[in-house]
């Protein structure tokens, strides 16, 4: 008896051996008319055996990749697309640089920091103060949202200024800040929390007993 762990490594184990050996079985077909047909009813079975990948944008593009893959690229077929190279599996992707920037305060993180500092380079007066209310009071949305007791504004006003690195001069008036009222969204304050008008149910079950008993008694009389 042969088992798993003594054949080889499947590419793509999700066709299943009978696929891949069909795929050696076209490998072995020297005319290539014939081939051509043998590997066009193997792409045929594959999509059966994977309806999944229907879904997926350029379904059959995908199946000629796989089918060239489990032939470890030997296959030698007209395909409707461009043929895979080993090579282009094995080329590792671009090294991604890793964000070194500190975030000041993490409540806010680095978005709102990116947007404190693009407020000097606006040249336009009124497009300056617009962005300079809008952080200013996604800044508090974000501080209720890490604690939601309560925030005095001028916490906001300093930690702005704190996040421009003294670039910015700014007054209460500049950053024209929402109510703490307004920014909180509905619902979510667990001090207001629905639940506390539920019934108990404990007086459920006493309210049940109290009917038993009920029925009892004009039983007994």
């Amino acid at each position: 008896m042969e088992y798993n762990t003594a054949r080889p490594d499947l590419q793509l184990p999700e066709y299943g051996r009978n696929v891949k050996r069909m795929v050696n079985f076209a490998l072995t077909v020297e005319d290539k008319e014939e081939r051509n047909k043998v590997v066009g009813a193997i792409i045929r079975v594959m999509g059966q055996l994977n309806p999944h990948l229907r879904d997926v944008d350029d379904y059959n593009h995908k199946l000629w990749d796989h089918i060239f893959i489990m032939s470890d690229f030997k296959l030698d077929a007209d395909s409707p697309y461009p043929i895979p190279t080993k090579e282009t599996f094995e080329t590792k992707p671009d090294k991604v640089a890793y964000p070194n920037g500190k975030i000041r305060y993490g409540h806010y993180g680095q978005g709102v920091q990116d947007l404190v500092a693009a407020i000097p380079l606006k040249t336009d007066e009124e497009e300056r103060k617009a962005l300079i209310k809008c952080t200013a009071n996604l800044m508090k949305r974000f501080y209720l949202s890490w604690n939601r007791d309560s925030v005095e504004d001028e916490t906001i006003l300093k930690q702005m200024m704190e996040l421009s690195g003294g670039t910015l001069k700014l007054t209460l008036e500049d950053l024209e800040l929402k109510p703490t009222a307004d920014l909180i969204v509905k619902g979510l304050n667990p001090a207001k929390s629905t639940y506390k008008n539920t019934p108990k149910r404990g007086r459920f079950v006493k309210s049940n007993n109290n009917n038993n008993n009920n029925r009892n008694k004009k039983r007994h009389n």
